[in-house]
């Protein structure tokens, strides 16, 4: 779609002759006489840069101006002036103008200035983007991710449609990441719309836009994804989860790349690239009667299915290893697990997948204190409904309370309250270093670094302590 952009001066012979040179070169030109007239187009249309003269007759000047216009929007300002001085172009630019061009304006200098603040605007967005999904690619050395990593290398520089398909936690944002980081439309944004977070009566706004007192709330203009998306990637995530009356519209929207915002009349034309995504079995959805079987067919033209963590158990060692690196740089200290850790993980089935295996991973970082993480410490936290061996507590070398009174407690995965799910962990945790220490709580104080009185405390405070 052509860039917006918008002229604000007060000489109407100014807004004319840049409206010309603007249409020469395909952009799309928007005037406004003064400062509080461009101020108020910016909030009700979407702009991608701005030309915005220093002087102007009215109550608000270009400088006050350009302050205003970063302070609410994000896009480029070129500053022009007919009586341009160096200290006025370095306080221009000291208060976020891209650049600064004096009158009478040169079309080669404007078309320039232009190109380059539109690029340099687009960096920078990818930029962002780049912070916001660092983690770009699938990890894993098994068959089944590298026969994924090869649908993603076949179909990312194609222009495609991709439905991903696979259960929670398995990665289909990172699929819809490394596709859009191998796209011939890498430099443009992938915007993206979680469709099972959005309430049914906002979802039309978030994805098509609406205009200034379409419905309550609605206090300005907004641009949807697909407008966000133009010339990019659109990634709908859970698909599944969106209404009916929405299907129809998003359907006809992805057929003819046209749509009005809500409460518009104005027909906005896109060229936007779709990734979708779902948990959900959407054969069975639309024999339910819950899903377009034409939507289905017209997003499907590329399926890829990402398996199940418990499908690629090899993978496990690789992924604790990313996540704790990822958890040492977040200053959780360095911490290994040891060879019998990762078979034990690996013999769990992970309904929640690489998301789950990722909390867990923190968890067990943030509740075991040494550098060497062992299977007997990951054991509570792997297994929390199951009880340990029971080895009676001691205290100065006397058994202080009876084995068949020292069990795991309730399973923290089952509270709903987050103090409660503290506690159990400390119970599990503190059972697992008693367990290593033969049950003398001295022993036990000790290593994990707690004054023995305080340890006795916390113990009778869990329950793991009998009563003097």
């Amino acid at each position: 779609m052509s860039k917006r952009i918008l002229i604000i001066d007060d000489e109407v012979s100014i807004q004319e002759s840049l409206s010309g040179i603007l249409q020469d070169e395909g952009f799309i030109p928007l005037c406004a006489s003064s400062a509080e007239a461009g101020i108020a187009l910016l909030e009700e249309e979407p702009v991608d840069l701005a030309l915005l003269d220093i002087w102007m007759g009215k109550n608000m000047d270009g400088m006050t101006a350009l302050e205003k216009i970063k302070e609410r929007f994000s896009l480029p300002v070129i500053m022009i002036s007919g009586h341009g001085t160096i200290e006025t172009a370095v306080q221009a630019t000291r208060k976020g103008a891209y650049d600064f061009i004096e009158k009478p304006l040169s079309y080669d200098k404007i078309i320039l200035a232009i190109t380059n603040g539109l690029r340099f605007s687009q960096l920078e967005q990818a930029n962002i983007l780049l912070q916001e999904n660092r983690t770009v690619q699938l990890t894993g050395n098994s068959a089944a991710i590298q026969a994924v990593r090869e649908q993603i290398e076949r179909v990312a520089p194609a222009d495609a449609w991709v439905l991903i398909r696979g259960e929670h936690g398995t990665g289909k944002e990172i699929v819809a990441q490394s596709i859009h980081r191998l796209s011939l439309s890498c430099q443009q944004p992938m915007v993206e719309l979680n469709c099972a977070a959005i309430p049914e009566e906002l979802i039309e706004s978030e994805l098509f836009g609406h205009e200034k007192g379409s419905f309550t709330g609605a206090h300005t203009s907004k641009r949807g994804k697909f407008d966000q998306a133009d010339g990019g990637i659109l990634f709908l995530d859970e698909i599944g989860d969106m209404s009916l009356k929405t299907q129809a519209k998003i359907l006809r929207i992805l057929q003819e790349q046209k749509f009005e915002r809500v409460g518009g009349q104005k027909t906005i034309s896109v060229r936007v690239r779709v990734l979708a995504a779902t948990n959900k079995n959407l054969e069975e959805e639309i024999e339910k009667g819950n899903f377009r079987a034409d939507l289905f067919w017209r997003l499907n033209v590329v399926p890829i299915g990402v398996p199940a963590l418990r499908e690629r158990l090899e993978d496990i060692p690789l992924l604790v290893q990313e996540f704790l690196k990822g958890l040492a740089d977040k200053g959780l200290g360095q911490k290994e697990f040891s060879d019998g850790a990762h078979q034990a993980l690996m013999t769990h089935s992970w309904p929640g997948n690489v998301r789950e295996l990722r909390n867990f991973i923190e968890r067990v970082v943030i509740m075991c204190p040494g550098r060497l993480i062992t299977e007997a410490e990951i054991y509570p936290f792997l297994t929390p409904d199951r009880s340990l061996h029971q080895i009676p507590l001691q205290k100065n070398g006397k058994e202080e309370i009876p084995p068949d009174d020292l069990t795991t407690g309730p399973s923290p995965y089952a509270c709903t309250d987050f103090q409660e799910a503290k506690k159990n962990f400390e119970r599990q945790f503190l059972q697992v270093k008693l367990h290593e220490n033969q049950g003398n709580v001295s022993q036990t104080a000790e290593q994990i670094g707690m004054d023995r009185s305080h340890l006795h405390k916390k113990l009778k405070s869990l329950s793991l302590l009998a009563d003097e």
